[in-house]
């Protein structure tokens, strides 16, 4: 697995991470644990080192991580967040420094680690000046319990204002072939400030591999459910997008799932996404991306056919919608 920087942080991880969350939380029934940690290392004997997890995906999620990765723990990155009261996104949000606090310490114990490589603040807090967030984890730094700031789904103002009190290392959001917005401002801001972008839902939710369509029920405590952009109404519309990926992986002999990671990875090289699966010939698949290089000539076909498509839906719920970007 190939290799890259998160901005000018020094943190180094495989081009491609590993998003835990849907190992238990978010996608409807999760995995065992045992099964759950078995994927983590499944990963790593891949050549993943870069590992993505957070309080708000429960205490299992964590516990999972750290099982894994125990005996392999000074050859990975794992990366939690801070952010829900009560570590539940339903209860809305909390970063007041004393609740930053504990959630490190939980999650030190949970991950059996004495250090968080990577530590983001899950959602912009704004009861919470910025300075006073990151002034938390700048003092959790000194004090050797996490080693890197992080923000997720942050505003070009937050990323400022966090980075002139403690250095960010890497910001995630949302981005993929059918998730663009970063594009407008976000990316440049990291260039200029020399942080890393770590995408998440690369593969937008599942939709960008083919395997979605307007017949597709998901389980009941799917989170899919309450996104517009996964009506079935709006499915159908967005399988525009999913025949032209497929068109191109057709031409590279590739699935459109290493096509839609491949064009990410082709961004910019401080970008690490981190798909997530429970399934291992899935895992195989996506990590098969990091050896396909798309050139020129292929990414400005990709380039013309993203630009004649418009996608269906929003991709948050109004609730959800009104905790990004801030």
């Amino acid at each position: 697995m190939k290799k890259r920087i998160l901005g000018n942080s020094g943190l180094e991880v495989s081009a491609l991470g590993f998003g835990c969350m849907g190992l238990s939380y978010g996608y409807g029934p999760g995995l065992s644990r045992a099964d759950g940690i078995q994927m983590i290392r499944n990963a790593f004997d891949r050549g993943v080192t870069f590992f993505d997890t957070a309080e708000a995906y429960g205490a299992l999620n964590e516990e999972m991580v750290g099982e894994a990765l125990a005996p392999v723990r000074d050859q990975v990155v794992i990366a939690t967040k801070f952010g829900f009261k009560n570590g539940n996104v339903g209860d809305g949000l909390d970063s007041r420094p004393d609740r930053i606090r504990t959630v490190v310490e939980a999650s030190l114990k949970l991950l059996r680690t004495e250090r968080i490589d990577l530590l983001y603040q899950h959602r912009v807090d704004p009861a919470v000046p910025m300075e006073d967030v990151a002034g938390a984890v700048k003092e959790l730094i000194g004090q050797g319990k996490v080693q890197h700031f992080g923000l997720s789904e942050a505003g070009a103002d937050s990323i400022r204002c966090a980075h002139a009190v403690q250095p960010v290392a890497a910001l995630q959001s949302e981005y993929s072939m059918w998730w663009r917005e970063p594009e407008r401002e976000l990316l440049p801001l990291l260039e200029e400030l020399g942080i890393g972008f770590v995408p998440f839902s690369p593969l937008g939710k599942g939709f960008l591999t083919g395997a979605i369509d307007q017949d597709t029920s998901f389980a009941e405590d799917d989170f899919r459910n309450t996104v517009p952009r996964f009506a079935a109404e709006a499915r159908q519309a967005n399988q525009a997008l999913v025949q032209a990926i497929k068109a191109i992986a057709e031409a590279q002999g590739a699935t459109p799932a290493q096509i839609a990671l491949s064009w990410l990875l082709a961004q910019k090289p401080w970008i690490a996404p981190i798909p997530g699966t429970t399934k291992l010939h899935r895992l195989e698949e996506n990590l098969g991306a990091a050896d396909l290089e798309l050139d020129s000539a292929e990414l400005a076909a990709i380039q013309e056919a993203l630009a004649g498509i418009q996608i269906v839906g929003a991709r948050y719920s109004a609730a959800r919608a009104a905790l990004v970007n801030r």
